[in-house]
Formats: C-alpha cells, sequence, structure tokens
C-alpha cells in the first residue's frame, strides 16, 4: 500500500529500532514513499531485511548512509549491501539492500511485494513526495521555542553583555493578514536577531500591532461589528502566520496601540507636547471626505479621490489640532548627518523639510484704473537676485487675497478653477510631469524692483501652505514658470546668464548661477554674481520697506486631529469659558467610550460627539461643567513611539524605565519600507527628540541604523489608454494628463512585445503601459504566504525571499557569509537537492536552540 511521508519516522535514527521492534517495513528514504514491501527473512541467527525502493540514482549513496548512521545510532550492528537494478522502469531504478539485524525474525509476503510493485509501476507519473518533511520539524521546533520562550529577552539583563535592539516596522494588522512582502524584511531581522544572539548579545527583538485605523472604523460602519472586535481578530491572524514562519520574537513583550494601558502613554506624551505650547488649535484648510467623515492625509488622496473606498475629496477650513514640529525643523535636519540611513531617505527628509533662505517681500495689487490699492500680494523667493525676470504672480486657490483681488468679470471662471482643485492632493498639484492649468484673476499687481504692472494668476501648483502661499513668477530661471509660461503664452525675460557664456535658447528655463543681466531699473544688480546680487537686492528691500530676509521651510506644521472613532482619545478638556485644559495626568488614560453607531455625522463633527454622557463631564480640578474633545489623534500617534515601549511593555508607572532605556538606546538596527521616509520616520524623530528635551530619553535619535528592504511587486498589469471623446485607443506616450483619456486594464493575452515596451497584438502602433504594482488586495495581486508554507515550508519561503531580494547590509556589514543555521534549522537539508534528512544534522540541531 501506499505510505504518506507524514506517516514516516520523523529521525532517521528511528528506523533501526521500529524496524527492531515490530518486524514490520521501515523506509529510511524520506525523500520518496516506499510504495513497496520489504521481505524480512531469517538467516543464521540473524535478520535480513530484503528492500526495494525507488530512487533517483544520485541518492542512493545519501541512503546508504542514512541507514548506516540510524543503525548505529541504536545500538544495531547493520551489515547492508545495497545492490543497483541494471533497469529502470516508470522512470525510477531498483535499489534492493540487505540489513542484517541481531535477534528478530519476520516474513514478509512477496505476493503483497509483487502486488505494490505492479501498482507502482501502472502510474504514468509517480507521485511527487516531499523530500524533506518540514511540516513535523518546522512545527515540533516552533512548539518547542514557545514552550520554552527560547527568544524571551529577561526583563532583567546582565548589562555588562552587549546590547542589539533589532525592530520591524509593526505591521497594521488588516483581514488580509500578511502576504509575502511582509516576511522579506521580518526574515531580515530575524537572521540578524539569531546571528548576534549566538555571537553572545542580548538581543531584543519583538513584535507588536499599529491597530488604530480607519480601515477597521470603516468595517464597523458597514457591518456594525465594533472596531476592537475586528482588531483583536486580525490581531490574532497575523500572530499564527508570523509564528507559522518561525521568527525569533519575544512574544512575551508584544503590544497593541489600542490597549488603554499602552494609549495611556501615547495621551502622556500628547499632554507634553500641549504644556510645552507645542500643540495647538488652528481652523486650516483639510482633505475632508465627506463619504468617510474624516479628514485625511495628503497620501491617503489619489486623483482628488480617497485611497480607501474612492470617495471624492474636498478641501474645507476645520478645527484642527496641530503640533508645531517646524519648531524642531533644523534640528531635524542638522542630526540626520549623524545617523547609518540610506542617503537616499535622508535626501527625502531635507527635501521635505526644505530649508531655504531668501526673502520676503509685497507686490502692491492694482486697480481697474491702475492705481496703487491698499492691499499687496507677499510672495517668499529663494532666488531674490531675480527679481528683475518676475513676469507674472501666481496665489494659490486657497490664497486668502484671492477673493478681494479676482476681477468682477473673472469670478466665475476662478471660483470654477478653485472648486476643482481643492478636489487634488498636494502630491498631484506639484507633480512636475503633470500639464500646468490656472487662470487669470483680471487682476495686475506691480514688480517693486521693474516698476512693472503684472498679471495676477491662480494656479495649483502653488500651494497655499507653503511660504505665504504666493510666489513671484520667474519663467526664464525656474522649470514650473517655464512651462506655465508656455502654456499661457506668458512673458519671459533671462536676468541671469550661464558662467559659460552661451546664449539662452529659450527652450527651457535655465535655473542655475551666473552673471546678472537686464537687472537695472529701480535697482541696478548687472554684472553681479547670483550670491551678491541676492544679497544687494535683500539690502534694498529692507532699506525701502518692501520685504526682508527670511529663512522658510516647506516642512507644515503636523496636522494632528481625525473625526474618527478608532483612535487615541486626546485628554483635554473645554470650559465654558472657552479655555481649553490637559486632563490630569493620574486621570490617564481617557478610555473611548463604548458606541454603536460608527457613521460620521454628515456635519463634520466625529462620531465620539454622539456619546453624549461621554462628552459631558466634569472639570476635577473647579468642579465645573466641561466637554471632552471629540476628535482623535491620526494612526500615527501610536507609532511615534513604541519602540521605546518594547523595552519596558508593562510598566504601569512610566513610559518606559529609564535604566532600560539608558541599556537599550537607540534601535540599531530598524527594517521597513521606505514609503515612511516623510512620515512616520519624521514624526518619530520630532517626538523622541521632545522626549528628550524633558529628559524622558537618553538619546537624540531613535533609530541609529535604518534599512529598506525594497517591495515585492505583484504580477505585471498592462494597461491600453481610450479617448473618450471617439472611443479611439491611444498610444501611452501620446497620453498628456488631460481628463480625456481613460486607462482601461486588458489580459496579458492581447498584449505583444515591442522592443523594449509593449503593444497591442491588433493593433502594434499603440503601445502599452507595462507595471508591476505594489501588492494590495484591491488590486488582486497578494500572494499569501500561508499557501507557500504550507506546499513549501517557512524555510523555503524566508531563503527564497533573502535571494530574491538580497539586502547587502548585511553581507557588507558582517562581511562574512551569515550561517544558513542563523536562517534556520533546517536549509542545509533542503539546499542539497532534498537530500535525506541525516541523523548526524538532526542530532546537532536537537542539542541546539537555532
Amino acid at each position: 500500500m501506499r505510505r504518506s511521508m507524514r506517516a514516516l519516522p520523523a529521525s532517521v535514527r528511528e528506523v533501526g529500532a521500529m524496524a527492531s521492534a515490530s518486524g514490520t517495513r521501515i523506509c529510511a528514504n524520506l525523500s520518496h514513499v516506499c510504495a513497496s514491501s520489504a521481505a524480512i527473512t531469517s538467516s543464521g541467527g540473524s535478520i535480513s531485511c530484503r528492500r526495494t525502493s525507488f530512487l533517483p540514482s544520485q541518492r542512493v549513496s545519501a541512503l546508504r548512509s542514512a541507514a548506516s548512521v540510524a543503525g548505529r545510532a541504536n545500538g544495531f550492528n547493520i551489515s547492508r549491501v545495497p545492490r543497483i537494478a541494471s533497469s529502470c522502469e516508470a522512470g525510477f531504478l531498483n535499489v534492493r539492500s540487505d540489513a542484517t539485524l541481531a535477534g528478530k525474525e519476520t516474513l514478509l509476503e512477496q505476493a503483497e511485494f509483487q502486488t505494490e510493485l505492479e501498482q507502482e509501476k501502472s502510474l504514468e507519473t509517480p507521485q511527487k513526495i516531499r523530500g524533506y518533511p518540514f511540516p513535523e520539524i518546522e512545527a515540533r521546533w516552533q512548539q518547542y521555542w514557545e514552550e520554552n520562550q527560547t527568544f524571551r529577552t529577561p526583563d532583567t539583563v546582565d548589562t555588562t553583555k552587549p546590547k542589539y535592539y533589532v525592530l520591524d516596522m509593526f505591521p497594521y494588522p488588516s483581514g488580509a493578514g500578511l502576504h509575502v512582502g511582509h516576511p522579506e524584511g521580518y526574515t531580515a531581522t530575524d537572521i540578524m536577531a539569531r546571528y548576534k544572539r549566538m555571537r553572545g548579545f542580548n538581543v531584543l527583538h519583538p513584535m507588536g500591532w499599529d491597530a488604530f485605523g480607519l480601515p477597521a472604523e470603516q468595517y464597523a460602519i458597514e457591518t456594525g461589528t465594533h472596531p476592537r472586535v475586528t482588531t483583536l481578530k486580525n490581531i490574532d491572524r497575523f500572530r499564527s502566520q508570523l509564528k507559522s514562519l518561525g521568527f525569533s520574537y519575544d512574544w512575551q513583550r508584544e503590544i497593541s496601540t489600542t490597549e488603554p494601558d499602552y494609549y495611556k502613554w501615547t495621551q502622556w506624551i500628547f499632554l507634553q507636547l500641549f504644556k510645552r505650547g507645542l500643540a495647538y488649535e488652528a481652523e486650516v484648510a483639510v482633505n475632508w471626505c465627506p463619504a468617510l467623515g474624516t479628514v485625511l492625509s495628503n497620501e491617503e488622496v489619489i486623483d482628488g479621490l480617497s485611497e480607501r473606498g474612492s470617495h471624492p475629496v474636498i478641501r474645507k477650513p476645520m478645527r484642527q489640532w496641530m503640533l508645531r514640529i517646524t519648531q524642531y525643523a533644523d534640528r531635524l535636519v542638522e542630526d540626520l548627518d549623524d545617523l547609518d540611513w540610506p542617503e537616499s531617505i535622508k535626501d527625502m527628509q531635507r527635501n521635505w523639510i526644505g530649508r531655504s533662505e531668501g526673502a520676503e517681500l509685497g507686490f502692491p495689487i492694482l486697480d481697474s484704473s491702475g492705481a496703487v490699492r491698499d492691499l499687496s500680494v507677499r510672495v517668499y523667493t529663494t532666488r531674490p537676485d531675480t527679481l528683475c525676470g518676475a513676469t507674472y504672480l501666481v496665489v494659490g486657490p486657497e490664497h486668502p487675497l484671492l477673493k478681494q483681488i479676482t476681477s468682477e468679470d473673472q469670478k466665475d471662471a476662478v471660483a470654477e478653477y478653485v472648486e476643482a482643485a481643492l478636489r487634488k492632493s498636494d502630491l498631484e498639484r506639484t507633480e512636475l510631469q503633470k500639464v500646468k492649468t490656472g487662470v487669470f484673476t483680471g487682476t495686475y499687481a506691480r514688480n517693486p524692483a521693474t516698476a512693472e504692472d503684472i498679471p495676477v494668476w491662480v494656479a495649483d501648483y502653488v500651494l497655499g501652505g507653503y511660504g505665504t502661499g504666493a510666489i513671484m513668477a520667474v519663467p526664464a530661471h525656474d522649470a514650473r514658470d517655464f512651462e506655465f509660461a508656455k502654456t499661457f503664452n506668458l512673458p519671459m525675460r533671462q536676468v541671469v546668464s550661464s558662467n559659460d557664456g552661451k546664449e539662452w535658447d529659450q527652450e527651457e528655463a535655465y535655473p542655475g548661477d551666473g552673471i546678472l543681466v537686464n537687472s537695472s531699473y529701480e535697482i541696478d544688480i548687472n554684472g553681479l554674481s547670483t550670491s551678491e546680487a541676492a544679497s544687494k537686492v535683500i539690502q534694498w528691500l529692507e532699506q525701502n520697506g518692501s520685504g526682508k530676509k527670511q529663512v522658510n521651510y516647506k516642512l507644515r506644521d503636523w496636522l494632528f486631529a481625525r473625526q474618527r472613532y478608532w483612535g487615541e482619545p486626546f485628554p483635554l478638556l473645554l470650559l465654558e469659558n472657552g479655555e481649553v485644559k490637559a486632563v490630569p495626568e493620574s486621570d490617564l488614560p481617557v478610555t473611548l467610550p463604548e458606541i454603536d453607531e460608527f457613521t460620521p455625522t454628515g456635519t463634520g463633527e466625529p462620531p465620539l460627539a454622539k456619546a453624549t454622557s461621554w462628552v459631558n463631564t466634569t472639570d476635577p480640578e473647579s468642579g465645573k461643567p466641561a466637554l471632552r474633545e471629540t476628535n482623535t489623534m491620526p494612526q500615527w500617534a501610536g507609532s511615534c513611539w513604541y519602540y521605546l515601549r518594547f523595552m519596558d511593555p508593562r510598566n504601569a508607572n512610566a513610559l518606559v524605565d529609564p535604566e532600560k532605556e539608558r541599556y537599550w538606546g537607540s534601535v540599531d538596527l530598524y527594517v521597513g519600507g521606505a514609503e515612511h521616509s516623510v512620515l512616520h520616520l519624521l514624526y518619530a524623530r520630532f517626538w523622541h527628540k521632545v522626549l528628550y528635551d524633558i529628559g524622558a530619553v537618553s538619546t537624540k535619535e531613535p533609530f541609529q541604523c535604518l534599512v529598506n528592504q525594497g517591495m515585492i511587486l505583484g504580477e505585471v498589469e498592462y494597461t491600453v489608454f481610450r479617448d473618450t471623446r471617439d472611443g479611439s485607443f491611444v498610444s501611452a506616450d501620446a497620453v498628456d494628463g488631460s481628463d480625456y483619456y481613460k486607462d482601461e486594464r486588458i489580459p496579458e493575452n492581447l498584449v505583444v512585445k515591442k522592443g523594449e515596451s509593449y503593444a497591442l497584438k491588433d493593433d502594434p502602433k499603440i503601445r502599452v503601459s507595462s507595471r508591476a504594482h505594489k501588492m494590495s488586495k484591491s488590486r488582486g495581486n497578494v500572494v499569501n504566504p500561508d499557501d507557500v508554507v504550507t506546499e513549501y515550508g517557512a524555510d523555503s519561503l524566508r531563503l527564497y525571499e533573502m535571494f530574491m531580494g538580497p539586502l547587502r547590509y548585511f553581507l557588507s556589514t558582517l562581511k562574512l557569509k551569515v550561517s544558513f543555521l542563523s536562517i534556520s534549522f533546517g536549509l542545509v537539508q533542503y539546499l542539497l537537492n532534498e537530500l535525506v534528512v541525516i541523523n548526524v544534522a538532526l542530532d546537532y540541531l536537537s542539542k541546539a536552540d537555532y
């Protein structure tokens, strides 16, 4: 009869003992099922076991070695003389071996042997059986690790030993579970954690859950299921998946941002910000999604629609809590130099913060007769040397003076444009490749340096939140201004000549340094270098009261409020006199009330406003009536400091024990996606510096070394574009970004390779866009790691991902070949072409914890 691999012994060394004790057929070949019988006969006081197996020829020597080792391990004297048949039927070689085992006699029927042999020969394609029994081995060790808490980091460690804190960016536990992109970084950190433990380090390698957020709340709205129920269910699934992959996490330190014992300290940190004036209220224009009933970040808005649900998003002024991250802008830039991070990530943060030096100046607005009004548009420029080249002004759609400066005959056109612009995210509006759009306001301003009257336009490539929300446009020396001027046929004037003396060809802007020309009106700076001219212009502006020197940042204060239920409540009270007070620290945490209705109010009020018995409270100090803040904190709040809580996860009296924080210090290796470079990483650095300033932590930076693991993409998707005006296909390279062109996803069989690109098979002139997207449930391109583990084992998945996208950091840092045993316990056998799991390796591994 056919035997399953799962029914075979987990260790080859048990083969001899089982054969001796029972006299039954035992197959030492774990690489293929042994469907044949072994005739065991008595011969002179010993037992001769005649076995017929079916093996590829390269496995014969491995089987011979395994049988020999198995017998010796159990105290048997085995005499083994294998013979390989000269013929091969059904693609297998017949291997017959004799083994002599003292003290047992059993005779198995030759008829049974012949029957099973014929059954095997009748198969056209023999069943493939795993050569390495990973289900038994992986389950055994995972159970051993859990029962013995092998990877537990004690609360009290020997501080004379070196430490190594290795951390993954903890995941959001969605209902979809892990996809194969998650284990790439997790495997890398696991390799380092195992390696450092074997090198004698105290290793901190924890895992937790960034579990507040919009998806669970939306699911609650759709199904009526409380977000807590959904979140706990998702966490259980994620935890189970991670354990099945064999990662060496210290599960005793597991945390979730949704637990009151955790967000008590998130609220405590907010109170420290509030008390130091770093948290304040303001009415700001936000991305408001009426369908979701909440404010969205710029990154959560795509093409004017919410990333989740594709609902329309508008810009709307709302009362919001803000954090003054801008007060830390210089330190956030300067301290990057001391970090072992990818230079590209450092540059992204520097550019996002965008520190620049320049000038702020005013352009007087003119009335319809050309007279100067008591009104001016102030602009910020990093190139005051090009002031004489400013041929028009541009204000952003959010500019507070836009309605005042728009002429009567342009009001409708401007209003229509503003409404459309405010549906776009900041990222869309500032995209360099997009077609520039704008509308003339019908008004002119006066250039203070040239006394020229220049038109004022409104355009969405100018952001209301950066600088003054308006720019002086110098199209000859700025790429975006150049594109805008070309689109609307606006004048250009060269005021900087290149140092090499080449003439400007007007084919593109010249943004570089050089010598000033055409700049001798109210101020004469011709012949000066750009740096000299800039200084002289700033001096002139300050002397005549038109402007001043200014340091500016692209970085805006952090909008820190969300109109959601599933988030950390603000520990704040609003008194009847309008005063906002902090909840006493002794009253923390302010826990979320239990509510049954999670739908948005439709008015901008958060769902918490419905919990009237919770909202209406009393000021504990004065005893007067008070209202609780009904906005909640964004999901980023809990992830800003979680690395500290892992050091001391059960401390009820402090954020983290000072001694433990001093020992574990900054995270030695932090692995996560580059998509978090200017959000989570920047926010966490800001909070850490505030905690450093108040003495809560001993280091200036939270993450000393950062590695981005890259991204595993789904299958390539093919997209063709259609002109909605006539229904015709348009080549991808001819699409200019206008609303006329709609994309359609098409199957691979309709596409043909053409040079370095792809085209429609039926019309090769039409180029098709081809792209592999990030794995996501919405695109249907997710590969579930559970399927891979079931079919091939956790070791196979881990090793495959390390070679599919190797993290060069590890090899360059360690300058050695990482032992496969440090990756996982069974890879040696698997890599050797699925050889028999020999007794020697199992014996070694049974004595190790790795």
